[in-house]
């Protein structure tokens, strides 16, 4: 049976998508795993319950949120400790946290919460089961939590602008899955329906942990948050470079996002005419989009400045938008004309363009996830690949190493916290434990090595065993073509933050809040439908606050 797949425009090319500073451009779309996650709690009418509230006046104890997804039931075991204001610090060495948490499979007995409350406390110290599925810790943000509990006991509401400059009332700096630590490996859920896909067990977490950050400041505070300023409290995030080398380390779970991305934009682009319903749905987006910047204020000066730039370019395309939105293939017309504007406004459009159209593209996220790495083919004819590395990685072979400047920067993993870490390779010690991150450099050398060579690649290989990595990345690209981040990842000019911008714009971030080229604030879960909206799952793209 052959199914028809829905009309498109090409694919942009991987050479255009995957750039850094265009992947550091991206914006969170109705694909991005925070959305999928709440269409499928909708669909499942999950419920969240709390079987255990023993948390004192003052905020502290522990809780327990239960739910089904999928036929299996999860619970978020919250535990809030009092914590001196010296210990309280964002970084990864901290030892303390004012919250821990676990995402357990099941319902815990009072013997697991117990386990849990000696040991989620510790986290990376602590003693875990395959019933933990995520670990987590968070802090508050003191400020707008002092407001809101001040506000609440004296029997009024908070105050609305902190809570729209601020958005959040504790902010993760991890949220750990996969097997980290001794928590159940991947495995242990990757077929169940609901969290198959990438990151889903992690966002259940979190929007988890964002309704139990309103419950207890209700708690401490005396009396309810109204819903409007609730539903803006989302989670804060601080990441650093712990993410970054994940979309190098996992090439096709990378292609398969970008892919599915840039497909649902083909999808849309080839749609031949808007009727009146939709053309003025996406001027409402548009409108919102413009209210979204309006409240994006950040400190780092070079980031604000693209915020004002994107302002303005905004505000021209959207002067455009009755005409463009009147033509034939209007979406297409939309994104060419985009071009001319900065990469951050090409990208929120594309972003746009998407979010009405979920009959079109929401079904492309079942194929966000990745299977087992592709084995390396050593039957390969050498000339083969000395093809595929002259047709498919062109970009690797254009950087000078002779020159410092490409290679000025080494990644390696710290030895105290086995986190990833980016050194300056002529100004501190260890590139001889460099990671092997610096990928345009090995596709050189195994260019190359290749001048001349015959034969199959497995006897190549024998000769020089040091080039299988990058043998079999270029191998992956005839399948894989967004699987590179095509450029030189050790040069002076990386700035990892756009490596952790595009990857924390699937996940479903916003109010991108660089604290410098190293590590950024964000905000998740902003918006989203609290515990007992999930019937209206679905209308929280680009969130505004309405005061």
């Amino acid at each position: 049976m052959t199914i028809a797949l829905p009309p498109q425009e090409p694919l942009r090319s991987p050479d255009e998508v995957m750039r850094l500073e265009r992947m550091g451009s991206m914006f969170p779309t109705r694909l991005s795993f925070l959305r999928s996650l709440t269409r499928r709690l909708s669909a499942d009418q999950a419920v969240v319950t709390r079987p255990v509230w023993q948390i004192n006046k003052d905020g502290f104890g522990h809780a327990v949120y239960s739910l089904r997804l999928g036929g299996h039931v999860y619970s978020l075991i919250a535990f809030s400790n009092e914590l001196d204001a010296d210990q309280r610090t964002d970084r990864v060495i901290a030892q303390a946290w004012d919250a821990a948490f676990v995402l357990y499979d099941g319902v815990p007995d009072a013997a697991e919460i117990e386990r849990l409350r000696e040991n989620a406390p510790k986290q990376e110290a602590g003693r875990f089961t395959e019933r933990d599925l995520v670990l987590s810790r968070a802090n508050k943000s003191v400020r707008l939590f002092a407001e809101v509990t001040k506000a609440l006991r004296e029997g009024r509401q908070p105050n609305a602008e902190m809570i729209g400059d601020i958005g959040y009332l504790m902010r993760t700096t991890a949220v750990y899955g996969n097997g980290k630590f001794g928590i159940a490996d991947r495995d242990v859920i990757a077929d169940r329906p609901g969290l198959e896909g990438p990151f889903a067990a992690e966002m259940l977490t979190v929007w988890l942990i964002r309704g139990f950050t309103h419950d207890l400041v209700e708690h401490v505070g005396g009396a309810e948050l109204d819903r409007e300023l609730k539903r803006h409290l989302g989670i804060g995030n601080s990441t650093g470079l712990g993410m970054a080398p994940f979309l190098v380390s996992h090439p096709e779970l990378l292609n398969n996002w970008m892919l599915v991305r840039e497909t649902a934009l083909a999808r849309v682009r080839a749609v031949p005419m808007l009727p009146l319903p939709q053309r003025e749905r996406l001027q409402q987006l548009a409108a919102r989009a413009t209210q979204h910047l309006s409240q994006w204020d950040v400190p780092d000066s070079a980031q604000q400045a693209r915020i004002e730039q994107l302002r303005q370019d905004w505000a021209d395309l959207a002067a455009q938008l009755p005409e463009l939105l009147d033509q034939p293939k209007p979406l297409d017309q939309l994104v060419r004309v985009s071009k001319v504007f900065t990469l951050e406004c090409q990208e929120l459009v594309v972003s746009l363009v998407i979010e009405p159209f979920g009959d079109l593209v929401d079904g492309l996220t079942d194929c966000m996830g990745a299977a087992a790495s592709a084995p390396l083919d050593p039957r390969t004819d050498v000339a083969d690949l000395r093809t595929a590395l002259q047709r498919d990685c062109v970009w690797a072979l254009e950087y000078d190493f002779g020159n410092p400047q490409e290679e000025a920067q080494f990644w390696y993993v710290s030895e105290e916290k086995q986190e990833p870490r980016l050194g300056s390779r002529y100004e501190e010690p260890g590139c001889e434990l460099e990671s092997p991150l610096d990928i345009a450099r090995q596709m050189q050398g195994l260019a190359r090595d290749l001048v001349g060579a015959t034969g199959d690649l497995a006897a190549f290989l024998r000769v020089f065993p040091q080039h299988r990595n990058a043998a079999c990345r270029v191998q992956r690209l005839a399948t894989y073509p967004y699987a590179e981040i095509r450029e030189n990842l050790i040069c002076d000019r990386c700035k990892p933050i756009d490596m952790l911008r595009c990857k924390l714009a699937f996940f479903g971030a916003a109010k991108f809040d660089p604290k410098s080229d190293r590590w950024t604030r964000i905000t998740l879960a902003q918006g989203a439908p609290l515990y007992d909206e999930l019937d209206d799952a679905d209308d929280w793209w680009v969130p505004v606050f309405k005061q």
